[in-house]
């Protein structure tokens, strides 16, 4: 009865103490990755969205312009209006 107490507790703490701490490492490494990373349809969405605030960007810097030009005084009359 020794014998097989000895040879079932040797590989049962080699396990412990080797197999499963790599065991549990690597499995949350793996849903820790799964989760940061975007999938493929979520980076291309937000490439458009980057794109289309690009767009929206100089639009406004456009318009901007236009209103400095025409009206030179178009800003202190927005911020007397929200006060």
């Amino acid at each position: 009865m020794d014998g097989i107490a000895v040879a079932l507790f040797v590989p049962t703490v080699v396990f412990l103490a080797v197999v499963a701490p790599i065991w549990i490492f690597m499995h949350y490494r793996s849903k820790q990755q799964a989760q940061g990373a975007l999938s493929e349809e979520e980076r291309l969405e937000l490439e458009a969205l980057a794109a289309q605030a690009g767009r929206m960007t100089e639009r406004i810097e456009t318009l901007e312009a236009i209103l400095d030009a025409e009206t030179p005084d178009w800003r202190d009359r927005m911020r007397e209006g929200q006060r």
